[in-house]
């Protein structure tokens, strides 16, 4: 069985976190969850947002919760951000939209927790392959990722 590139990355960082694969393909959010025995809010999607014409940042958002425009724009002073198309995501991440974590990218990328993933001790976040999470603890995640703030997004 192949091991997904984000386990391989955290391997290389020498982060503890466990590989967990679907028996049935996800469809949803609330599915991914009970499936891994977590609540929605341990569920943390990976989103990609383009802030100029080649600048992008990403935001660690736990469970189902909308980041406020007004307050992203706010924090990245900018009075116009967008979300990646899948096509950015892709190229950006080297992963598809549904797969996306903060580790294994193919250039560094600025990431924003939201608030509320550390929250959670355990959390589970995309792998970079379908039906497949990485779950670790939040204290790990955010150690993993040295430059990233935390920050309220909802």
């Amino acid at each position: 069985m192949d091991i997904p590139p984000i386990s391989i990355a955290l391997e290389k960082l020498g982060v503890p976190h466990k590989i967990f694969r679907h028996e049935t393909p996800v469809t949803s959010f609330e599915q991914a969850a009970s499936d891994r025995g977590q609540r929605p809010s341990q569920v943390v999607r990976s989103i990609l947002f383009r802030v100029a014409e080649d600048e992008f940042i990403m935001a660690l958002v736990a469970g189902p919760g909308q980041v406020s425009w007004k307050v992203l724009r706010k924090l990245l002073g900018r009075s116009r951000v967008s979300m990646a198309s899948e096509k950015e995501v892709l190229a950006v991440t080297g992963y598809q939209i549904g797969t996306v974590g903060p580790f294994g990218l193919p250039s560094p990328l600025k990431v924003l927790i939201e608030a509320g993933v550390m929250n959670e001790e355990e959390v589970s976040i995309g792998s970079g392959m379908r039906n497949t999470a990485v779950i670790l603890k939040s204290a790990d995640l955010y150690n993993a990722l040295p430059d990233a703030e935390v920050v309220e997004l909802i």
